[in-house]
């Protein structure tokens, strides 16, 4: 794989262009998932400079490189002064959410100490980073229902699972399936009087929340000026706009900040204090989102905010009008998730708009909520909302002229019942092909079997498939 001599550079760039010629596009509002895109040409140019020149910058040692240290100061005090901070309010810079959410749990965990294994208490509607967190954390998880209405997480279940091992309470704002704020000031009062740390997960709503509030939505309250709320994580290069790479997690107790930390000087080389889980890396995304907020400033994410909740409620009115669709919940944020009925297949929809140029995220059936399409409405998509709706209409007709996904009878009673440890690559590869799904091939495959099969079997099973799946592809 590595030349004998160096490349030119326009021949590197050839091939990276050639090797994304199957990649989702980046902006453009096609791809309802994975990418924010303003529509401003010039934020990304001053991103993607400011990147470029923090590039090469370590933030392992601050006291080397003290543009890390300024640069992360205004970054989460943007934040926190958007976000219900005071005085006391302390943050970390992070990689994303899953790293945010990893430090607040890790910094509850270890501020709480108890008899038992750690508790962590959430809606089953809370980011898988959570489950993640426990894993590499050594917490047990508690997750507790939502209303199977509104989605919203159930305060008394929570009250109900708090235990005296419970080191942690969770709570989104919104949560991402449904784009729902769970009832916050509830669920954080409830934590508090049991003596419980509260995290709002606010990843995707932290920073898009308080500016659709400004264009006019109503948010109910969610942040740290909530009694009982403790720490909370927001990602900015989701609604932020900024490159990939780019989350804050606050924490309302500099000592909750202190317990993030990780210091080791148990080895005779350099000093090792680290304020995230990585050590060494790139300055890059700290670049890329310190700019980002200053090309933007407040009027233009205050654009960006009433034009996203233009797109949001019109896609929402829109989806309503189609025959055999229903959007799921009333999503305070720009998420949308719709159902559909017994003649519209939601996945085989999905293949029919991406064949169409779209890509609408499928999610899978839990808990009580029924498989759905869901899409992230950002700063450009209302130049495009009507083209995404007549596209999802024309999916839907297709989707019923085609008839929902019929597995072969006992498939998924089948790979429910077989040993997928004990498969190698090779025989995991052809059962993939027996369910049409050709590993190591280009994008644009039909995965509507694929997610129906998925959708048929337990969460344990779905993850087995996954972890397998994820391993033949990078094989």
């Amino acid at each position: 794989m590595l030349p004998e001599n160096g490349r030119p550079t326009g021949e590197i760039l050839a091939e990276i262009a050639r090797l994304r010629r199957d990649d989702l596009q980046v902006r453009g509002g096609k791809v309802t998932a994975y990418v924010y895109d303003t529509g401003r040409p010039e934020v990304h140019d001053a991103a993607a400079r400011a990147y470029f020149e923090m590039l090469e910058v370590n933030t392992l040692d601050p006291t080397a490189f003290p543009s890390v240290v300024e640069m992360e100061k205004q970054v989460v005090g943007a934040v926190a002064e958007l976000l219900g901070g005071g005085p006391g309010t302390r943050g970390i810079f992070t990689s994303g959410g899953t790293e945010s959410i990893m430090l607040a749990v890790k910094a509850a965990r270890d501020t709480r100490p108890v008899p038992g294994r750690p508790r962590l208490v959430l809606p089953v509607t809370a980011h898988p980073a959570f489950h993640k967190a426990a894993h590499y954390l050594g917490l047990e998880v508690a997750p507790v229902p939502v209303d199977p209405a509104t989605f919203r997480a159930d305060p008394g279940a929570v009250e109900a699972a708090i235990t005296t091992d419970t080191v942690l309470v969770v709570a989104s704002a919104p949560s991402y399936p449904q784009g729902v704020v769970d009832p916050v000031a509830e669920i954080a009062a409830i934590a508090a009087s049991r003596g419980v740390p509260c995290h709002v997960d606010a990843c995707v709503g932290g920073w898009l929340l308080p500016w659709l509030a400004r264009a006019g939505a109503p948010v109910p309250p969610f942040d740290l000026s909530v009694p009982g709320v403790t720490s909370i994580s927001c990602d900015l290069h989701k609604f932020g706009y900024a490159p990939k790479g780019a989350s804050v997690v606050l924490f309302a107790d500099p000592a909750l900040r202190r317990a993030a930390y990780f210091a080791s000087a148990a080895w005779p080389g350099y000093t090792v204090i680290n304020s995230t889980v990585q050590s060494s890396k790139s300055a890059g995304p700290l670049g890329g989102a310190w700019a980002t907020l200053n090309a933007l400033g407040r009027e233009g994410y205050l654009e960006l905010a009433r034009d996203t909740l233009a797109a949001t409620r019109r896609l929402v009115e829109g989806i309503g009008e189609i025959p055999g669709l229903r959007v799921l919940g009333a999503p305070e944020a720009s998420l949308v998730a719709f159902a559909g009925d017994g003649d519209v297949d939601v996945f085989v929809l999905a293949d029919e708009a991406r064949r169409l140029g779209w890509f609408l995220q499928p999610q899978l059936s839990y808990a009580g909520i029924p498989a759905n399409l869901h899409v992230t409405v950002t700063g450009v998509s209302l130049a495009g909302v009507e083209a995404m709706l007549e596209v999802i209409a024309a999916s839907a007709r297709a989707a019923r002229a085609r008839g929902p996904v019929a597995l072969p009878e006992g498939l998924a009673e089948l790979v429910a019942s077989l040993d997928l440890a004990a498969l190698d690559d090779a025989t995991f590869t052809e059962l993939a092909a027996s369910v049409g799904v050709e590993l190591g091939g280009s994008g644009g495959m039909d995965m509507a079997v694929v997610n129906t099969l998925l959708d048929a079997l337990p969460a344990e099973t779905r993850e087995l498939i996954l972890v397998r799946f994820l391993s033949v592809l990078y094989s």
